[in-house]
This record gives structure tokens, C-alpha cells and sequence, in this order.
């Protein structure tokens, strides 16, 4: 299963489940705008402010539950959908410094990721990281080069006429990237373990097991 992310939907698999971003941090961003102003009224290092800068803290705190609860859930959604799990191999700290950082870090990309590959070790799925280049620029069915712009949210490609959401195909892509690297790395265990089997290879014995001697043992003294 390819797994592609982003603002527009948080997630989008390769078999076409989309889920909406839950932004938490914005949806009580009044409150804790709220709660700050008046935690910035009270006299530093009196009681009224450390009972108000704990309740700033509970805030904070409780957004991060929530959304730490979220990314568990649907990290494990993915674990009952698939064996496979691929997702794109990006540095989301240099995407949170641009405009769309306060998005970006309440969406905490990089902490799902990091509890998707954490779950699927627990449960003992495979988890793997792919090429993030030009997924959203090619065609998952024909793989021709279809250009879109940001506005674009429905892949039409002209070469084979397959149509589909932006997200899904960016998701199919990356199914597809991750398949074929398994592929390869099977196709070179394969040639290795087929390498006894071929004729003129011998069989070399480790140094731990004991090697038979060459002629006769000799008889031993009476």
C-alpha cells in the first residue's frame, strides 16, 4: 500500500481511502490565544500566573494527545489494510519553515511517519521509504509524464486515458516505487541462493565445521 500525505487530504492510499486532516491545533487555537493574553496580563512569578501559564501548558498538552491518538489510529487502519506499507522519504522540516508551516507542523507529518514505521514493526508488517521525486507527475497505470499544477486535484492522463484524485495516483505511484524495490532486492537474494546449484560452484564449508580428511585414518596403537 502507497501512502501519499498532504494539506488538501492528510492521507491517501493506493486503494482510494482519503482522510480529511483533522487540524486540532486550529480548531482550539482561540482558546490558547485566549488563555496566552490573559497569562501575559498577570505579574511574572506571582501564583496567578503560574496557575495561568499551567493552564496554557494543559492546552498544549491536550492538543498534542489528541493529535498523537489520531496518527496512532490511523497508523494502525493502515497495518489492517495491508502487509506493505510505503510512504515518501521527505525532510518535513525544511517544508515547515515556507508559508504553510503552521499547517504543516499541526499536521506533525513527521511524527506520523515515525508512528506508522514504529506500528508496523510492532505488529510485524513491512515498512519502507521511497523516492519522493516526480510522484505526482507521472501516471500510475502507464507511468507517462503527466504535469500538473498544485490547482490540478484530478489526474487525467492523456497517454492512457486512466482517471483518478491527485492523491490516490501520488499514493499509487508509491506502491508502485515500493513494490519494484522489493522486487529487486528479492531478484538478487534469488541469484545468491540459486548460486550452489549452478554447475562448476562448489560448496565451501565454513571454518567451524570440521572438514573430512583425504586417504586412510591411521589404526591405532596396541
Amino acid at each position: 500500500m502507497g501512502v501519499d500525505i498532504g494539506l488538501e487530504k492528510f492521507l491517501a492510499t493506493s486503494d482510494g481511502v482519503l482522510v480529511k486532516p483533522p487540524q486540532f491545533f486550529k480548531t482550539l487555537q482561540g482558546k490558547l490565544k485566549s488563555l496566552q493574553r490573559r497569562l501575559s496580563r498577570k505579574q511574572k512569578r506571582s501564583k496567578n500566573y503560574e496557575k495561568q501559564r499551567l493552564k496554557v501548558a494543559r492546552l498544549h498538552h491536550k492538543i498534542d494527545n489528541r493529535r498523537k491518538d489520531f496518527h496512532f489510529k490511523q497508523a494502525h487502519a493502515l497495518c489492517d489494510a495491508g502487509d506493505l506499507v510505503f510512504m515518501e522519504d521527505l525532510d518535513y522540516r525544511v517544508s515547515a519553515k515556507g508559508m504553510f508551516g503552521k499547517h504543516l507542523l499541526d499536521a506533525a507529518f513527521g511524527q506520523f511517519r515515525t508512528i506508522v514505521k514504529y506500528v508496523c514493526w510492532k505488529r510485524g508488517k513491512f515498512f519502507a521509504e521511497v523516492d519522493a521525486r516526480g510522484t505526482s507527475q507521472k501516471c500510475p497505470e502507464c507511468g507517462g509524464e503527466v504535469k500538473k499544477d498544485l490547482s490540478v486535484r484530478i489526474h487525467d492522463c492523456p497517454h492512457c486515458g486512466y482517471k483518478t484524485d491527485r492523491d490516490v495516483a501520488d499514493g499509487q505511484n508509491i506502491r508502485n516505487r515500493g513494490i519494484k524495490l522489493m522486487s529487486t532486492v528479492g531478484q538478487t537474494g534469488m541469484e545468491t541462493a540459486c548460486a550452489d546449484e549452478l554447475p562448476g560452484v562448489g560448496l565451501t564449508l565454513p571454518r567451524q565445521v570440521s572438514q573430512p580428511r583425504k586417504g586412510k585414518t591411521r589404526k591405532p596403537k596396541k
